[in-house]
């Protein structure tokens, strides 16, 4: 740890955030109402095409929000599709014009950030437009965007920064490639898309683009959806095959080239085999890459007040608490070593940590079952255990899987995609059978797990499950009739609703 001066008291302020994403204005808005006085720092650093955004942090920018509403711009392309079998005439030729779409999501996002504005404003926490770091014990540099630097001190700080999307490190990638901070606001049609990846963004993105009708192609390393269910990610990539994203695996690109510049313009990618000495070329408007995102936490002085971080994926580990080894600097949100990297995670740890801080709360933030969902054309609502992590965890003789495919009622008239959707209960025979692990693919299979997951935190053993009556006819019924144990092996093909 470098000397620095430590800053006695009086502090500036009580609270110092750094970060105005969905976990640091939690804690910011949580604090202020224990009479603190709190500062919110804020930062945008522009991505390598220029890309800036707003208050609020991913989620609300370059994530979830504009993530799902350009997934249900895809969903109303599918629902035209089924209309028509269900007596809808149009004769006009449909087509989709991007820049409406993205002007109205960007417009829905604006109205977001200033509400976030709006709502630090009246928590009375003080809001600043500039880049925090580290540079002395209880003190923080802003430097906003023209370069002015102003000196804060706090008795406490949280770190609320974030992560951002990570590049290949290949010829090319930052002067020609975007990612999914760049998409969401792009100001033409990508056209013709590579999508770099198989993480979550990457599908996400990639089956949203192939249901708006353009043509796109996934780059796979490896595996589908690293740390999910593994059976459940295959199908949510074969289901994107069936609906014409193409998929090339065990290939990474080596170089990306302009040929053409535009909007879009025309790129040349040359790949390289990952098991093999094979290499590829082909050509497309715009390279999206969706390879895993990197905390933000190299650049903010954190050596200089000695706290520790993983060197290598730039995690910060706390204890349960959210401290870190700095009794006075706590870390929430995606840049926790060994956390779930969800906006509400970040909320509900930011929430609590504040009520501790402040509010004589003992609540600590439970990491355990956290219902999620990947909204992928054919959406995956998780909660618990995947497959592989309870067979190893419990051991294959303590655990039964019970399953079933299903046909959605609304699909059945259009006569598409039967024994697609499909639905997994992991449950621990040691424990009165009870629901470890809870796996769905379906149309709405957020709002499906979300009562699940509440379930679940209930201690819901499969026999509650059996004895839930289903709502008749819709999908998440199937989860009170699983009956087939995959160890049986017996059809769980449906052939009517």
């Amino acid at each position: 740890m470098n000397e620095v001066n430590e800053t006695k008291g009086p502090y500036d302020y009580d609270l110092i955030v750094i970060g105005g994403g969905s976990g640091g204005l939690a804690a910011s808005k949580e604090a202020a109402k224990y009479g603190k006085k709190v500062l919110v720092l804020d930062y945008v650093t522009p991505t390598p095409v220029g890309t800036t955004w707003g208050l609020g942090g991913t989620c609300v920018n370059v994530g979830c929000i504009p993530k799902k509403l350009m997934h249900q711009a895809a969903i109303l392309h599918q629902s035209l599709q089924d209309a028509r079998k269900y007596g809808w005439t149009f004769d006009e030729k449909v087509h989709h014009n991007w820049t409406t779409m993205k002007e109205a999501i960007q417009s829905y996002i604006g109205s977001l950030n200033w509400g976030y504005r709006v709502s630090l404003r009246e928590n009375a926490v003080t809001y600043v437009n500039a880049y925090g770091e580290f540079v002395g014990l209880h003190k923080i540099k802003a430097t906003n965007k023209k370069g002015k630097e102003t000196f804060y001190t706090a008795e406490t700080f949280i770190i609320a920064t974030g992560e951002r999307p990570r590049y290949l490190g290949v010829p090319g990638d930052k002067e020609h490639c975007i990612t999914s901070d760049d998409l969401f606001s792009l100001p033409y049609c990508p056209g013709k898309t590579l999508v770099v990846g198989a993480s979550y963004v990457a599908l996400e993105c990639a089956g949203f683009l192939a249901g708006l009708g353009l043509d796109v192609t996934v780059m796979v390393r490896s595996i589908l959806l690293r740390g999910f269910d593994q059976q459940m990610a295959n199908q949510v990539g074969d289901y994107l095959e069936s609906h014409g994203v193409k998929i090339i695996r065990q290939f990474v690109p080596s170089k990306i080239e302009q040929i053409e510049p535009g909007t879009p313009g025309k790129l040349k990618v040359t790949a390289q085999s990952t098991d093999s000495s094979e290499t590829m070329e082909e050509e497309y408007n715009t390279v999206l890459l969706a390879v895993g995102r990197d905390a933000s936490t190299k650049n903010i002085g954190l050596a200089k007040v000695g706290v520790k971080i993983n060197e290598k994926s730039g995690k910060i580990p706390v204890d349960d608490s959210e401290q870190t080894n700095v009794p006075y600097i706590y870390a929430i949100g995606d840049i926790l070593e060994g956390k779930l990297q969800l906006t509400p995670v970040a909320i509900q740890a930011g929430r609590l940590l504040a009520g501790r801080l402040y509010g004589g709360s003992t609540v600590k933030c439970n990491y355990v079952n956290v219902p999620t969902t990947v909204f992928t054309p054919l959406e995956y609502g998780a909660c618990g255990y995947s497959e592989e992590n309870a067979l190893e965890r419990y051991g294959a003789e303590n655990v039964e899987v019970y399953h079933s495919y299903f046909w959605p009622l609304e699909w059945t008239v259009p006569s598409r995609d039967n024994n697609k959707c499909y639905a997994k209960v992991i449950c621990n025979k040691q424990d009165q059978n009870r629901v470890i692990g809870f796996h769905v693919l379906g149309p709405n299979a957020g709002e499906i797990t979300q009562g699940f997951g509440a379930a679940m935190k209930c201690g819901m053993t499969k026999e509650q499950l059996d004895s839930t009556i289903g709502i008749h006819p819709v999908c998440a019924e199937i989860f009170t009739t699983l009956s087939v144990t995959k160890q049986s092996g017996a059809n769980v093909q449906q052939s009517g609703c």
